[in-house]
């Protein structure tokens, strides 16, 4: 007889149209389930050891009538995310017993893989797993992605990151650094902006809360304008960077978080700049880089080996503190990746 273990797990109790979430919109339940993969499958069966706490889980607990590039959670199924997991059992040749691997997995203690084939295997298990959650993992990606196939920076060009204290923006500022650019950040709270600048190296920093005019105070820090802005929060800051890009500059789209919880996205009134100074606005989608992941993560490895880059993670204990930690991205609560360590007695 297969051996049935205790499974808590974290489900969508009802979808949330607008407003930040509340931990009373998710619950935490306990089934049982097997560590046995079925006869004849090429299913794994994994025990998630770190969990990733990320903003696109906002939008999928919103119910949308066109359908989106992720699908929305379904109330009373389990959600998923991206996570780094320990193989139990395996049907599948590439795949063992003990293996560490990364992908999207779901918000509970074990989860059966039907396909796989989506995941990464951890190849420098010599640094913290944690980071198959952030600066080695989808973030990490992101941020390499977005910054040098999108922005594609040149040497001595100004660049400024909104949410800059955060998963993917702390990384993109180390990168902007290491190819030799002057680079700004704005965060919420003062601790995160002398984060910016004693721990990841920025130029300069900012509490965007502490600016009356956010335009006004871009102009402060580049008084010759912003060759690569890398957004992660959308609305009024998009508003306020555009006047401020140089002629020829980039904007590449990572994220929009201040939209998340609106019932109508804030309008943008100055997207005149963008014919007017000649720029370009380019959003991305991870999956697309997903085939360059082996060279980024030997090339951040090496990064972290030498010190050129460092990273700070919010680890919040336990499959409990999972809601609160995923509400904690929209209020500001989280310093650096936020992410949660599953915990097993």
């Amino acid at each position: 007889m297969a051996e049935m273990v205790s499974n808590k797990r974290v489900i969508l109790k009802r979808h949330v149209q607008t407003g930040i979430p509340s931990e009373d919109d998710m619950e935490i339940v306990t089934a049982e389930t097997t560590l046995a993969v079925p006869a004849g499958s090429s299913a794994v069966v994994v025990k998630n050891l770190y969990l990733s706490c990320d903003p696109i889980m906002r939008f999928r607990m919103t119910r949308r009538e066109v359908p989106s590039f992720v699908p929305d959670y379904v109330p009373g199924e389990v959600m998923d995310n991206v996570g780094v997991m320990r193989v139990m059992s395996s049907g599948h040749s590439d795949f063992k017993a003990g293996d560490l691997v990364w992908g999207v997995t779901g918000w509970e203690e074990y989860t059966l893989m039907n396909n796989p084939e989506s995941l990464f295997r951890i190849n420098y298990p010599e640094f913290p797993l944690s980071y198959y959650t952030s600066v080695l993992g989808s973030p990490g990606l992101s941020a390499y992605a977005g910054f040098f196939d999108v922005s594609k920076p040149k040497k001595g060009e100004n660049v400024f990151i909104s949410a800059a204290s955060g998963a993917v923006g702390q990384i993109v500022g180390q990168l902007a650094k290491i190819t030799g650019c002057y680079v700004v950040g704005s965060a919420g709270s003062d601790y995160k902006v002398n984060l910016l600048k004693t721990k990841f190296g920025f130029d300069d920093a900012f509490n965007y809360k502490n600016e009356p005019d956010l335009e006004t105070a871009l102009r402060r820090f580049f008084s010759e304008g912003i060759d690569i802005y890398f957004e992660n929060v959308g609305g009024a800051m998009l508003d306020a960077v555009l006047p401020n890009m140089r002629m020829g500059g980039r904007i590449t789209a990572c994220g929009m978080i201040s939209q998340y919880n609106l019932e109508r996205p804030e309008g943008v009134h100055n997207l005149l700049y963008i014919i007017t100074k000649n720029l370009r606005m380019e959003g991305f989608l991870l999956p697309k880089y997903f085939s360059v992941y082996g060279r980024f993560e030997e090339e951040m490895a090496g990064y972290l080996r030498e010190g050129k880059i460092v990273c700070v993670e919010d680890i919040a204990k336990g499959l409990n503190a999972a809601p609160a930690a995923l509400i904690g991205l929209f209020t500001g609560h989280n310093i650096g990746k936020q992410l949660v360590a599953i915990t097993h007695d």
